[in-house]
């Protein structure tokens, strides 16, 4: 729904037409489960994930679609022809592929592991149920290239982006966990907030609008990199430092809050070809579904509940248990002393956080 009904992709009269939503669901849905348990089965981290949905975005665009090698395709407008050399639409093919790897798969996973936090650390399938998502990610991607446009791929093209997309993958493979900080930062969920509204306003202003402005298009490309590797060594370095589920969940309900703000402006604009009817009531509907979570979030820690063993310490949604000095800090004995637990006002606000949220 980020990816396609709140950016404005695929408007309520599209994205709610049974055969569309079908689609979309079966496209995102499983890529989304794909990649978390891939990364689950693998024991990685977030950079993984991330390298996965970029793999993701190339079989989405580059091979289902095409938007990155059609320079007819709709919603390319000015960078069907600004950044186009070889057959590729680099500038955008660059875009789409960071874009796809935030928005479309990480932010979810992100956030259906707050929701379902007991069960984060945990497969979701099993290995056969995890083939027949491959085979149903395969089949629609393959629906898509030969029914939604006929724009023909040439072979070079098609061998180049698989095989991109296999080294992506071996990359996130062989990628190394990265290693959390023993203490955590004791910052406002709204500084985080702010991190993400900026880091997506300045990400889109990046491709939206610098073409425009700069006449050569690897300087627009090489600005985007450089943009996306600034805030990827922030969050890397705040990981490091530690961060719970209130600031990850700042990071992610900023970036979206962006794509809010976009939604009124998207329906009262007149040139769009397609029918923007109802995007104020989708920015509004998501804008409440993350105020609840937030408010749930918040409230998770107002009343403090034993949290579990130290053999087997719930994660935060980064994957990170108890620190050593919150275990030895916090620890209290049982009655039957068998073993230890843990009891932390503070510390829970980052556990568990919203996983009875959905199902209450």
């Amino acid at each position: 729904m980020i990816a396609e009904l709140l950016s404005g992709s695929s408007p309520p009269l599209e994205f709610f037409n049974p055969i569309v939503f079908l689609l979309l669901a079966s496209l995102y849905g499983s890529g989304a489960i794909i990649v978390r348990e891939l990364t689950m089965r693998w024991g990685k981290g977030w950079p993984s994930v991330l390298l996965l949905c970029a793999a993701y975005g190339i079989l989405e665009e580059g091979l289902m679609v095409k938007s990155f090698f059609d320079p007819g395709w709709i919603d390319l407008g000015i960078l069907g022809t600004y950044g186009r050399w070889l057959g590729v639409n680099w500038v955008w093919a660059e875009w789409l592929t960071i874009y796809h790897s935030i928005f479309s798969i990480t932010i979810p996973i992100l956030i259906v592991n707050m929701i379902y936090s007991s069960c984060r650390e945990t497969k979701w399938v099993g290995n056969r149920t995890l083939v027949g998502f491959f085979v149903l990610l395969s089949s629609v991607a393959l629906f898509g290239h030969i029914f939604l446009t006929p724009y023909p791929l040439s072979l070079e093209q098609i061998v180049g982006s698989i095989i991109i997309m296999a080294m992506l993958v071996y990359i996130a493979r062989k990628f190394p966990v990265l290693k959390a900080g023993e203490n955590r930062i004791n910052a406002s969920a709204w500084l985080f907030w702010l991190i993400g509204f900026f880091m997506a306003l300045i990400f889109f202003i990046t491709f939206g609008a610098l073409p425009h402005i700069i006449p050569f298009p690897i300087f627009t490309m090489i600005i985007g990199v450089l943009i996306i590797m600034g805030f990827a060594l922030l969050i890397v370095r705040l990981f490091r430092r530690g961060i719970g589920d209130l600031q990850s969940y700042g990071l992610a309900s900023g970036a979206l809050s962006f794509l809010i703000v976009l939604t009124p402006i998207q329906e009262m604009d007149k040139n769009r070809m397609d029918n923007p009817t109802g995007m104020t009531l989708v920015g509004l509907t998501f804008l409440l579904f993350l105020i609840l979570i937030s408010m749930r979030v918040r409230s998770s820690g107002r009343e403090p509940r034993l949290i579990q063993s130290e053999s087997n310490p719930v994660q935060d949604s980064l994957g990170r248990g108890p620190t050593s000095s919150e275990k030895e800090r916090y620890k209290v004995k049982p009655s039957n002393g068998s073993q230890r637990a843990f009891y932390d006002r503070d510390f829970v606000k980052t556990l568990d956080p919203v996983s009875s949220f959905l199902g209450s």
